[in-house]
C-alpha cells in the first residue's frame, strides 16, 4: 500500500498531533502506511522576534503547504489557530478531528491563581489576543514576550524568574504537561483564538483519494464550530495574529457564537454573539463579524501594538 505522508513541523507539539493523527488514520484501517515528514518553518527558523514582525500570517503553515503542493506530503497537520483564513489554490480543508481543550492556561509557580497576582506583576506571552485581554481586566501587570516551545516557554518562566505565563490548555494537555497548569482562565473574559485546540487537515483538492481517507476522521461539531470562528475572523478582515478571540457552543443543532475584540491595550473591549443552526456556520460568523464592524471594532483593529 502506497504510504500516507504527513508533513508536520519538527516541534514536539508539532508531533505529538501528527501521530495522534497517524493513529487516528491507522485506527480507520490498520493496513494504512503512514510515514511522518518533518518541515521547518519561518516560524520555528526565526525565534528572537515576535511573530507579528514576521508577517505573522502563515509563519508556522506556509512551508508546509507548500510540501503538499509540491506533492512531497500528502496532508498538512495544522494547529487551525495558526493556519490564515483565506483559501490556497489548490488546497481544501479536509477534516477537523475532535476538537481538544480550547481553553487559555495561567502557569505559575510563585502565585496561586491569577487574581494572586500582585500590581506589577510580570506575566509573559507572545499572543497578542492574551495581552490585551490581560490588560483590560489588569492593565497594572507588565505583559513581556515569550518565544518557543511549551517546554522552552516553562523553562524560561523558572530561569527568568517571571511571575507567570499563558499558554494553550490544549498544548499542555497533549504533551503530558497538565499538572503545571496553575489555573485554566474564565473564558468569560478570556476567549479563545479562533480555532484554538483545533487541527486542521489539509489535503491537495484533485487527491480524491486521499480526501476521503482524511474526511472520516472529521468531526462534524468540531468542523462548523471552527468554520463559524474563522468566518468571523475573515470578516474581521483579521489573522491568527490580532486582539480578536472566539467561543463557540452547539447545543440541539443550534450553533452559538460569541466574538470579542480589543485594542493591543486592551483599553476597549467589544462583545457580540449570534446564533442559528450549525449547517449555517459561516454565514453565522460573517453576521458576527459585520455586528462587531457596526460596534467599532474596526476602529481596534487598526490601532498599533502598545
Amino acid at each position: 500500500m502506497t504510504p500516507i505522508r504527513i508533513g508536520t513541523r519538527g516541534s514536539p507539539l508539532a508531533l505529538w498531533q501528527a501521530r495522534h493523527v497517524a493513529d487516528l488514520l491507522r485506527s480507520v484501517d490498520p493496513h494504512f502506511v503512514v510515514e511522518l515528514v518533518e518541515i521547518e518553518t519561518v516560524g520555528d527558523q526565526v525565534r528572537d522576534v515576535p511573530l507579528v514582525q514576521l508577517g505573522g500570517e502563515g509563519a508556522f503553515t506556509k512551508a508546509i503547504q507548500q510540501a503538499l503542493l509540491d506533492r512531497r506530503v500528502d496532508v498538512a497537520v495544522h494547529s487551525l489557530k495558526d493556519l490564515p483564513t483565506f483559501a490556497v489554490d489548490g488546497l481544501t480543508l479536509a477534516a477537523v478531528p475532535k476538537r481538544g481543550p480550547t481553553g487559555d492556561a495561567f502557569v505559575s509557580k510563585k502565585h496561586r491563581g491569577f487574581a494572586a497576582l500582585p500590581a506589577g506583576a510580570i506575566v509573559a506571552t507572545s499572543s497578542l489576543r492574551r495581552k490585551a485581554q490581560v490588560l483590560h481586566r489588569r492593565p497594572d501587570l507588565k505583559l513581556v514576550d515569550i518565544r518557543g516551545n511549551v517546554d522552552t516557554r516553562l523553562r524560561k518562566l523558572i530561569e527568568q524568574d517571571l511571575d507567570a505565563t499563558i499558554l494553550a490548555q490544549a498544548g499542555l494537555v497533549r504533551l503530558g504537561l497538565a499538572d503545571q497548569i496553575t489555573e485554566v482562565l474564565d473564558p468569560v473574559w478570556m476567549f479563545p483564538a479562533v480555532g484554538q485546540g483545533a487541527l486542521g487537515l489539509e489535503c491537495r483538492s484533485e487527491d480524491t483519494g486521499t480526501l476521503a481517507i482524511v474526511g472520516r476522521l472529521n468531526d462534524a461539531w468540531a468542523r462548523w464550530s471552527v468554520l463559524a470562528e474563522r468566518a468571523m475572523l475573515r470578516g474581521l478582515g483579521g489573522g491568527c495574529h490580532v486582539p480578536i478571540g472566539a467561543r463557540t457552543r452547539i447545543a440541539s443543532g443550534v450553533l452559538t457564537l460569541m466574538g470579542v475584540v480589543l485594542p493591543p491595550n486592551g483599553a476597549q473591549r467589544i462583545e457580540a454573539d449570534v446564533a442559528g443552526p450549525m449547517q449555517e456556520a459561516e454565514m453565522l460568523g460573517k453576521r458576527l463579524a459585520d455586528e462587531l464592524l457596526r460596534r467599532g471594532a474596526a476602529a481596534l483593529l487598526s490601532e498599533p501594538e502598545a
